[in-house]
């Protein structure tokens, strides 16, 4: 059981960053030049290490559990982009996130 509560964590931070990487993607699509170089640069690190972590938790676990946490990267990048871009997020959608979060735990508890 510690085993799965130490891979949850561990997929946990491996999907926030892959949200992160797309919070720089879209500001960087906001910029030209140079900003749009470094804000690119920068979402493309937050991938490669998210990629890098979830191919570690893939070597320990089955692909069919691990898979389910990507529906938080999700989660992640809708409230992100709610705080740090001022996106307008109507209910409906916060109602679907909802759901993508129960789903998630119910995948996680498997």
């Amino acid at each position: 059981m510690q085993q799965k509560l130490y891979l949850s964590l561990v997929l946990l931070v491996s999907t926030f960053l892959g949200a992160l990487g797309q919070i720089f993607f879209k500001l960087g699509v906001e910029e030209t030049g140079i900003g749009l170089a470094l804000y690119a640069l920068i979402g493309i690190v937050f991938y490669l290490v998210s990629t890098v972590i979830y191919f570690y938790v893939l070597s320990r676990t089955h692909l069919s559990w691990a898979y389910g946490f990507t529906g938080l990267s999700y989660i992640f990048a809708s409230i992100m982009a709610f705080y740090f871009l001022a996106e307008s997020i109507p209910l409906l959608r916060w109602i679907g996130i909802a759901v993508i979060a129960v789903g998630t735990f119910l995948v996680g508890m498997s």
